[in-house]
């Protein structure tokens, strides 16, 4: 009697005890880990405030990134003065800067929403733009707004050939691995044979193909353009790695009691995939993705490089990089054209690679409140 006692009264302290103490989700104690670990928290903020300023490129000081300035080729940074008056030189007046044709000679054919924040830019700063701090190109283009501008595109191919591969990678993997058998054997065939192929001769083929006038000309009369083509072309052939993670993981997950439980009430295939098991997975395909945008964004920086990916008047940081090699001669390095593109590119790299290594560790559910 007195040991049941003891018992219930056991019992009784640990009830109360945990009354007053709160569950924590998954997802807030990721948080709460990603937070103290100050690298992958500063890889964070810094990727944020990145695509914040690149996404409010127009809004900024900055001069255009395709005005030619032939009196200040090759010129080295300077900060002295920090701003000039260079949006003045070709609109003398305030209605010539409001006009679309003025708009168009500045910033080239920009869509709606950039017309708007240049527009808001040149109310709120006037002719005023910050000085070429980072230097001039060969045409006395100013490399700080190129750069920044260039991060638009850098980022974007990024995250769209990256949205591009998830979409493939994890329905084609989460396929395979769930019905398993001959399907998923076939299906995984298909991957190593896609695999065994050089991904740059792919991309090089279909950009060339594509690019011919003909087929060039059909594709932008439906409002498709060459960097469109180039965001979903190099997406489309980075979620082969992406199948088989996803894979992997369904195939642990597929005969766990919450499947079997969806079977019992009925739930067909196609909501069992993408309802049940894709969500479970998705912790690890996160992950997977901050360590695909980088490998994305080298890729299309090595293409550009090459004269293959992005082509001018559109800029990106590989073009940039490209630029600034072709300039390089035993006369003369003009060192702030290869260094500072580079440099941007490189930090962002890094930031990506910080940022996924800790998201590895922040949502690992074996490290939960720990």
């Amino acid at each position: 009697m007195d040991t049941t006692q003891n018992n219930l009264d056991r019992y009784a302290a640990i009830l109360a005890e945990a009354e007053h103490i709160r569950g924590i989700s998954l997802a807030k104690d990721a948080w709460r880990r990603l937070r103290r670990n100050p690298v992958a928290f500063a890889s964070l903020v810094f990727l944020a405030v990145l695509s914040l300023l690149a996404f409010l490129t127009p809004l900024l000081p900055l001069q255009s990134p395709y005005a030619v300035d032939t009196n200040a080729i090759f010129s080295g940074p300077s900060i002295s003065p920090l701003f000039i008056k260079s949006l003045a030189i070709d609109a003398p007046t305030a209605g010539e800067v409001d006009s679309a044709d003025w708009i168009n000679k500045q910033f080239g054919d920009i869509n709606g929403f950039n017309r708007a924040l240049v527009k808001l830019r040149v109310a709120v700063f006037g002719p005023w733009s910050l000085n070429s701090i980072l230097g001039r190109d060969e045409l006395g283009r100013d490399l700080l707004a190129r750069i920044f501008w260039g991060a638009r595109i850098s980022l974007l191919v990024g995250l769209v050939a990256t949205l591009v591969s998830l979409v493939i990678g994890v329905s084609y993997g989460a396929i395979a691995g769930y019905l398993g058998g001959r399907v998923d054997n076939i299906m995984m065939r298909i991957v190593d044979v896609l695999y065994s192929i050089p991904f740059i001769f792919v991309v090089i083929f279909l950009v060339t193909i594509l690019s011919e006038e003909h087929t060039k000309a059909r594709l932008e009369s439906m409002g498709i353009d060459r960097i469109t083509i180039f965001f979903f072309v190099v997406g489309a052939i980075y979620w082969l790695t992406m199948a088989r993670v996803v894979r992997g993981q369904v195939i642990s997950l597929k005969h766990e009691q919450f499947i079997e439980a969806a079977r019992t009430i009925g739930a067909g295939r196609r909501r069992i995939i993408f309802r049940h098991l894709v969500p479970n997975v998705f912790s690890v395909v996160i992950v997977y993705l901050t360590l695909t945008i980088p490998q994305v964004m080298l890729f299309e920086a090595f293409l550009s490089f090459l004269g293959l990916g992005v082509q001018a008047p559109a800029v990106s940081w590989g073009l940039l990089a490209n630029q600034g090699f072709r300039v390089i001669s035993p006369i003369k390095i003009y060192w702030w054209l290869f260094v500072f593109p580079s440099l941007a590119l490189g930090l962002t790299l890094f930031a990506l690679n910080f940022l996924g290594d800790g998201l590895r560790d922040a949502l690992d559910p074996r490290l939960k409140n720990k």
